[in-house]
């Protein structure tokens, strides 16, 4: 099994699609025009894409197709939350394969991607040659809560410090101040805000502590991107009903799938991949084919090597000279 990412390459096509005011969508297509389209779906919601998300895929053989999701990355307006919500986003996805002249592609997300690619599937299953979802997250109550407070129980010091940023009088519903600070136009506001939001988050990712890992959630503009947008989807409740995603299950009957998932993963526990796991294997949903990989060493970040190996090794099976369905 491939362990390491492809080499880097650069895009040969890259534009800004409008999908409505006031957002632009940043996108990318690299590695075969004549391979099999791949669509990245990023995390966060409004972590952006980067240069390595193209390296998971073999370039001989995939059309490797990567956007910004509004708000995010080198999408504009950067943490724009106007007309920002789930539905928009699986529509943007519909108007960006419509822009690129693609019948079907396979779907790729990680982590907040997952939620986004098994939503845009349910929706548009005729349009997914396939799903690889990595470190689940369906948009649940209980998730968004684990986020804010229960990942105390594993990380108390990351947790302190995204708590303690706040005035001990504004502590009692750190969502809500945190938002305020967030969505406040004064960048001496809302930019240290948006850095102890993404610092927490990225402290948490890893199964080891890793710097490079943490340095890249603080980093602009993923920190405001990530945090805004974040604190945004929260407070919407990730514009989803509570078990949404497993309710429409039936939709993807057809579609084959892996998911990834670590086993030590704080930010989305394993509990939430298991429970979509037995969800798929107990309704009609299953009969695309199902692959459930829990790397055992790893912790969220899809850079943790096992999870990274078990990636590449789902991209892989995922071509030939014909389309293969997970397990040929």
């Amino acid at each position: 099994m491939r362990r390491e990412l492809f080499p880097p390459i650069e895009p040969y096509a890259a534009g800004h699609l409008a999908v409505g005011e006031p957002h632009h969508l940043y996108w990318e297509a690299s590695g075969n025009p004549d391979g099999v389209p791949v669509l990245f779906l990023h995390g966060g919601p409004g972590a952006g894409a980067s240069p390595e998300h193209r390296r998971l895929f073999n370039p001989e053989r995939y059309r490797i197709i990567v956007f910004d999701q509004r708000g995010s990355g080198r999408s504009t307006p950067l943490g724009e939350l106007r007309n920002n919500n789930t539905a928009n986003l699986i529509a943007d996805i519909e108007r960006l394969r419509e822009h690129l002249v693609v019948d079907r592609w396979l779907v790729f997300g990680g982590s907040w991607g997952s939620t986004l690619g098994l939503a845009y599937a349910e929706h548009h299953p005729s349009r997914c040659l396939g799903l690889i979802l990595r470190g689940i997250f369906l948009g649940r109550a209980l998730e968004g809560d684990w986020f804010l407070h229960g990942m105390r129980a594993i990380f108390p010091e990351a947790w302190r410090r995204f708590a303690e940023f706040l005035p001990a009088a504004e502590r009692g519903d750190l969502l809500v101040s945190y938002y305020r600070r967030l969505i406040d136009p004064e960048p001496s506001v809302h930019g240290p805000a948006a850095r102890s939001w993404a610092a927490y988050e990225g402290a948490c990712s890893t199964l080891l502590a890793n710097a490079a890992v943490s340095a890249a959630f603080t980093r602009e503009p993923t920190a405001l991107g990530l945090a805004r947008i974040e604190a945004h989807y929260f407070a919407n409740r990730f514009f989803l009903a509570d078990n949404e995603l497993l309710a429409g299950l039936h939709a993807v009957r057809n579609i084959p799938a892996v998911v990834v998932q670590g086993r030590y993963d704080v930010v989305c526990p394993i509990r939430t991949a298991d429970d979509l796991v037995q969800s798929w294997q107990q309704s009609d949903a299953g009969t695309g084919g199902l692959e459930y990989i829990i790397v055992p060493d790893a912790g969220h970040a899809a850079s943790e090597p096992g999870i990274r190996a078990a990636l590449i090794g789902a991209t892989e099976r995922f071509t030939g000279s014909r389309f293969l369905p997970v397990g040929s």
